[in-house]
């Protein structure tokens, strides 16, 4: 079999701009840091380079790469404007940033995260930009599930719980007229890192572009919803957000008028993942996997409220 060039090619194309900014680098081993079917991450000492899922539009990731660098206040600011391509692939380059430790639950800067979006979601669109991909990646994880070769019963309340939902919030329809927002459109706490002098920046622009701000606080809620996030944590997230100007949830109203269906999307999303990596793996759920699906459940007696239907 003909080993795969992208991973050395990636590599040697980190060090060269790692070397281009920085001569006299130190070296050392170049880290890979993701390798997967739809993206693939190496660094080598402060250079990041990032190879996109295979199929990226290059004028979309260029659109997002011009929207990052205009706001490095959120985002960590790409060190091209343009991508290259290599193998297929669109590869970005980036400025190392610490991500978040992920053994350290306590020190997650909740806040921190809000404060970006929110900021994120006042910042004007100026710029013809794509539309945020958050529904089209629940869609994805929707199709990956269908096309198993041996779809478990875990399957049956996901696909239920999905059918529930909105078309838009299913990327089978425009999203709704308020859709009008800056969106990082896959906010989690693996899409931040920590720089030089402490403050945090967003990361991944693979799915930027305008839609429904209340999609970005989806998966918290979601995780909060499903009982993975404790009420204290999902507190301090919102209460940031809100403190800090973020539209999706204006001070004094019920979040969960606008919160329900992306969080409900993203629970779908989640739940379809796992199962699909559990039977890839060829394994039973765990006791968090089984926990989602149990809220894919819940949802079918519970369908979303008619005025979803709009993001109103």
């Amino acid at each position: 079999m003909t080993p795969n060039p992208l991973l050395p090619e990636l590599t040697a194309h980190a060090i060269r701009m790692a070397h281009t900014r920085t001569p006299t680098c130190p070296c050392g081993a170049t880290r890979t840091l993701t390798h997967r079917p739809d993206a693939t991450v190496v660094r080598h000492a402060d250079t990041v380079a990032k190879a996109h899922p295979p199929g990226t539009a290059p004028a979309d990731l260029t659109l997002r790469l011009t929207a990052a660098a205009q706001h490095p206040e959120v985002f960590l600011r790409p060190l091209s404007p343009t991508p290259v391509a290599l193998h297929g692939r669109l590869v970005t380059f980036w400025p190392y940033g610490t991500p978040v430790d992920p053994d350290d639950p306590d020190a997650a800067p909740w806040e921190s995260a809000a404060t970006l979006l929110a900021r994120l979601h006042r910042t004007p669109v100026r710029a013809p930009l794509p539309t945020m991909r958050g529904p089209a990646k629940a869609a994805h994880a929707i199709t990956r599930l269908r096309v198993l070769d041996d779809t478990p019963p875990a399957a049956v309340p996901v696909l239920r719980a999905w059918a529930t939902l909105p078309p838009w919030a299913r990327a089978e329809a425009p999203m709704p007229g308020t859709a009008t927002a800056l969106c990082h459109g896959d906010l989690h706490l693996g899409q931040l890192v920590r720089l030089a002098d402490g403050s945090w920046r967003l990361i991944d622009v693979d799915d930027l572009g305008v839609g429904v701000p209340a999609w970005d606080l989806a998966r918290p809620a979601a995780w909060f919803a499903c009982g993975l996030l404790p009420a204290e944590e999902w507190a301090r997230f919102l209460d940031a957000y809100r403190a800090a100007g973020g539209p999706a949830v204006p001070a004094g109203a019920d979040p969960w008028a606008v919160l329900d269906v992306p969080a409900r999307a993203l629970t779908v999303q989640t739940a379809a993942r796992m199962i699909t990596r559990a039977v890839v793996e060829r394994r039973p759920l765990d006791e968090v996997e089984q926990s989602v699906v149990d809220a894919c459940e819940r949802m079918v007696t519970l369908p979303p409220p008619e005025r979803h239907e709009s993001g109103k």
